[in-house]
């Protein structure tokens, strides 16, 4: 499931840099990201155990501290959380929010793969183009969105005799009018689809991009981080995909919808 950088080497390569305080990235999530979900303390630590307990499993060293984004895939969560994670192996929560994944819907879908994935430099990541299909969706979200690749990837087959087939697992955004307001539930053919403003918020602050930013600092440049980064120094490079088996959906993962406006008045006075 990792590119053909090691873990260690990748590690390696990242320069040395001051411990950065998780609590400026949580605000900014707080004031940059929405819809967002408030898992409660006892959720937040279960989940971190397991993205820790899933980076542990898959050899996935941690010799520092560096974020990482989960995902947990069941089909009653539909949850995505940024975590940081010190090299002492405690996640601390930055933010949750609501995502979708493998929906069993029609052709050419998949399960979403469990695993942890390195997102490497190995399988370049590029931009969407904002250009509507012919449903009228625009399936990777507004232009110039970031597509996070990474790779090609065994999962299980969601239509015909079903079994193990290869899909490209994406972590992108989705069309912002028609399909985001539908995170929280199974819609995608595999993907990760996230919110917008998240997408930006992991792009912008360089959350997964310890390997594309090694290699801009050794002279190689990588012309799909934004020219205004602002890389936090504890940049990781880890999507981990798991699923929580809940019987129900918590309380906590069900997203905030934004209010319809109300119905124009029928009452000639009104303006």
């Amino acid at each position: 499931m990792f590119g053909a950088l090691t873990v260690a080497a990748a590690l390696a390569a990242v320069p040395a840099t001051a411990q950065a305080s998780p609590d400026s990235l949580r605000a900014a999530y707080r004031a940059q990201v929405t819809p967002r979900l408030t898992p409660p303390d006892s959720e937040a630590a279960r989940y971190g155990a397991m993205a820790v307990a899933a980076l542990r499993d898959a050899g996935a060293a941690m010799s520092q501290a560096q974020y990482l984004v989960l995902v947990d895939r069941n089909p009653r969560v539909q949850a995505v959380f940024i975590y940081w994670v010190a090299a002492n192996a405690e996640a601390q929560l930055i933010g949750a929010s609501p995502a979708s994944t493998g929906s069993p819907r029609g052709f050419d879908h998949f399960e979403t793969p469990l695993g942890v994935f390195a997102h490497t430099p190995d399988n370049p990541d590029y931009r969407a183009e904002g250009t509507y299909n012919a449903n009228g969706i625009r399936g990777y979200g507004a232009k110039g969105m970031r597509v996070f690749d990474l790779g090609w990837q065994q999962a299980r087959r969601l239509w015909g005799q079903g079994g193990i087939g290869t899909m490209r697992l994406l972590m992108h955004a989705t069309d912002p009018a028609r399909l985001e307001p539908r995170l929280g539930t199974v819609q995608s053919k595999g993907c990760i689809r996230i919110a917008d403003s998240l997408n930006k918020l992991i792009d912008e602050y360089g959350l997964l991009d310890a390997d594309y930013l090694a290699l801009q600092s050794d002279g190689v440049p990588q012309w799909v981080l934004p020219a205004r980064q602002q890389p936090e120094p504890d940049a990781g490079r880890y999507i981990v995909v798991i699923d929580s088996q809940a019987s129900r959906r918590p309380d906590w993962a069900r997203p905030m919808r934004a209010k319809a406006p109300a119905a124009p008045s029928r009452d000639r006075k009104s303006p």
